[in-house]
């Protein structure tokens, strides 16, 4: 998406506790230029990424260098694909809950199991329908406007969902809550809710967990938010070092290398491609 891009442009920066440098990896490939997910499975040779609103249904294997390595046809519909996630076998989860307008009642999350995932061209899903407990109008009134979302992640047979603000000067407020992992049809849970700071730039568009499953890693265009000693699944509920980039771009793809690593995306400009970075959390 090229939402509100000017804006990112002027916005201004966090006040972070740590500054680290994003490494270019690769530029990506035209086919990748809305690229909104993206995840390392066990088993695969690559990062598996995905476009948002307006693009084909396609799961895309990506090499390192930014090569497309497969193509997968997903036997469902690309309505606002927004991030992606997997669990500890591998099955791969598309999250279909992007609502810029918060109009949207039919918000999916698609599970892809491991086997299609590694052998099949056209891949069949499992559909884990959702709708937020506290949302009673489509669309609510603009001050109430909470209920888009860009990031998820998997945890012990659970998917949590971390929505997006789309309210004017509340735009770095984020609502957790708990789904199911499982094909059904659910109504979110609330966990709990922070706000880290007002501008368009704070708002969280991608989130991913370490292998450990000791940190979580919330994206924003300017920085990663890291939670670390939370209580059980309230992740919002730990403590949180901010780590600030060094250049403001639409990021929306998160995932973790290893436990002090991460691999994050940004979305084409209409004068830089899309791009794949390597991001390092050692102080």
């Amino acid at each position: 998406m090229r939402k509100l891009f000017l804006l990112l442009l002027i916005g201004g920066f966090l006040n972070c506790t740590h500054y680290g440098k994003l490494k270019l990896l690769s530029y990506l490939p035209n086919n990748l230029r809305e690229v909104s997910g993206v995840q390392v499975i066990p088993d695969s040779n690559g990062l598996w990424m995905i476009n948002d609103s307006g693009n084909e249904p396609e799961l895309y294997e990506v090499s390192l260098k930014g090569e497309i390595q497969n193509i997968l046809a997903v036997q469902a519909k690309n309505h606002d694909w927004e991030a992606v996630t997997s669990d500890e076998e591998g099955n791969l989860y598309i999250a279909d809950f992007g609502n810029n307008n918060n109009k949207r009642k039919n918000l999916v999350i698609l599970k892809i199991k491991k086997q299609e995932l590694l052998e099949e061209d056209a891949i069949e899903v499992e559909k884990i329908k959702f709708s937020y407990p506290n949302q009673t109008k489509y669309p609510p009134k603009k001050k109430e406007r909470f209920f888009d979302a860009e990031s998820l992640l998997y945890k012990d047979g659970f998917l949590y969902v971390f929505t997006k603000s789309r309210v004017h000067n509340n735009y770095g407020k984020t609502v957790l809550y708990r789904i199911p992992s499982s094909k059904g049809n659910y109504t979110a849970e609330y966990i709990s809710e922070m706000e880290h700071c007002s501008d368009v730039n704070c708002s969280i568009t991608d989130a991913t967990i370490s292998p450990d499953r000791k940190k979580i890693a919330l994206l924003t265009h300017q920085s990663v938010l890291v939670f670390t000693n939370f209580q059980e699944d309230d992740f919002l509920s730990g403590d949180m070092e901010n780590y600030s980039f060094d250049h403001i771009s639409q990021k929306e793809g998160i995932t973790f290398k290893d436990n002090s690593t991460l691999y994050i995306t940004d979305e084409a400009s209409k004068m830089m491609s899309a791009r794949l970075y390597e991001f390092s959390l050692k102080k």
